[in-house]
């Protein structure tokens, strides 16, 4: 049985139609990839599965759960943590407060320290920095310090939200083989990104959006291959 399921998802913005009918699956332990161009309604649909928008119909379970019927701070308790666009750390708190403020959900205080080992492990640049204030980190350790406090509440499945966006290309590398390395760890992965490429690179299966609706779906290096994703995504 998948992870996540997601049927048939219609979300509306006012009087626009933003989400047409979309459904896809994540199983346990894969990186699956929404790729698309700007404004194709990949972040809404991350938002939506979240429920920090609310869906006018279909279904999104998660391990069973019915996440259409849990507010949005409770779905983090049942082990689904989004990293958000735009990171949406918190720049008047230090690396170390911001780590703390991601397990503030968790019920295990026993296993914190080890957890925090793992990330600094993971992402050495933050063990460097853990006293500094988040605000006067760069760009790309930002992105790294979003990672660890989703990493921090202990989930069993992040749903990352443009990682790559407004980083250096050698840091998008950077931040592409954190993801990779999450993963081998036996994370499941839910990716949203506008850097086709990149995405499919690391993902076992790609979903592409159009204007709010599935167009095309498969495994990743097939899309990766294909003519239509080639022309349409990857310059190709």
């Amino acid at each position: 049985m998948p992870m996540l399921t997601v049927k048939n998802l219609e979300v509306y913005y006012g009087s626009i139609h933003a989400i047409k009918d979309v459904s896809f699956e994540v199983n346990e332990g894969e990186i699956v990839t929404l790729i698309g161009a700007n404004g194709a309604g990949k972040s809404t649909t991350l938002q939506a599965v979240s429920n920090l928008i609310r869906a006018k119909s279909g279904e999104i379970r998660f391990l069973d759960h019915d996440l259409r019927a849990i507010d949005a701070p409770k779905i983090v308790r049942l082990g689904l943590a989004q990293v958000p666009e735009g990171r949406r750390i918190f720049s008047t708190l230090t690396v170390q407060e911001n780590l703390e403020m991601g397990a503030y959900v968790r019920p295990d205080r026993e296993n914190l320290n080890r957890d925090y080992e793992m990330v600094f492990e993971r992402l050495p640049r933050l063990k460097e920095r853990r006293k500094q204030l988040a605000g006067t980190l760069s760009g790309g350790e930002q992105q790294m310090l979003a990672i660890g406090r989703a990493l921090m509440s202990a989930p069993k499945m992040l749903l990352l939200d443009e990682p790559s966006m407004g980083l250096s290309p050698i840091l998008v590398h950077e931040i592409f083989n954190i993801i990779t390395d999450v993963n081998k760890s036996g994370m499941t992965i839910l990716l949203v990104e506008q850097n086709a490429k990149m995405a499919l690179n690391i993902a076992d299966r790609g979903y592409v959006l159009e204007t709010g609706r599935v167009s095309m779906s498969g495994n990743a290096q097939d899309l990766l291959s294909d003519e239509k994703v080639k022309k349409a995504y990857l310059g190709g």
